[in-house]
């Protein structure tokens, strides 16, 4: 997750009606079911890749969560959001999901953790 939405998870969690450690909870699983979740073109999860660019949950336990794909005319662009729903909707707690696919800004490389550029020897 980029700088900008961690900074919104920890205004979110000082906002929320959750209670803070069962946020962390859900924010830490969450990430875990994101990792889970792979481009098939790409042996790296897309949280790595760094194509979730937002997650929010609601006071309701229900999850929204903004991203992209290494290229718009990626052929798993109608199955990777579903892929991604059923991941974070296995997460106890979790009431349910919705994913926006979004293409700005566009992703690139950049957007990568060094645990993903070193598995694609990207230095």
């Amino acid at each position: 997750m980029s700088d900008n939405s961690l900074a919104a998870a920890a205004e979110a969690e000082a906002t929320s009606a959750i209670p803070p450690e069962e946020l962390a909870r859900l924010t830490d699983d969450i990430i875990a079911a994101l990792k889970t979740v792979y481009d098939p073109e790409i042996p790296v999860d897309i949280y790595e890749l760094g194509l979730v660019y937002k997650v929010d949950i609601d006071d309701d336990r229900t999850v929204t969560v903004d991203m992209t794909l290494t290229a718009p005319g990626c052929p798993v662009a109608g199955d990777m959001p579903g892929w991604v729903e059923n991941a974070i909707n296995a997460v106890p707690g979790v009431a349910g999901t919705n994913v926006n696919l979004v293409f700005d800004p566009p992703w690139d490389q950049s957007r990568m953790s060094d645990e993903a550029r070193a598995a694609l020897n990207y230095w």
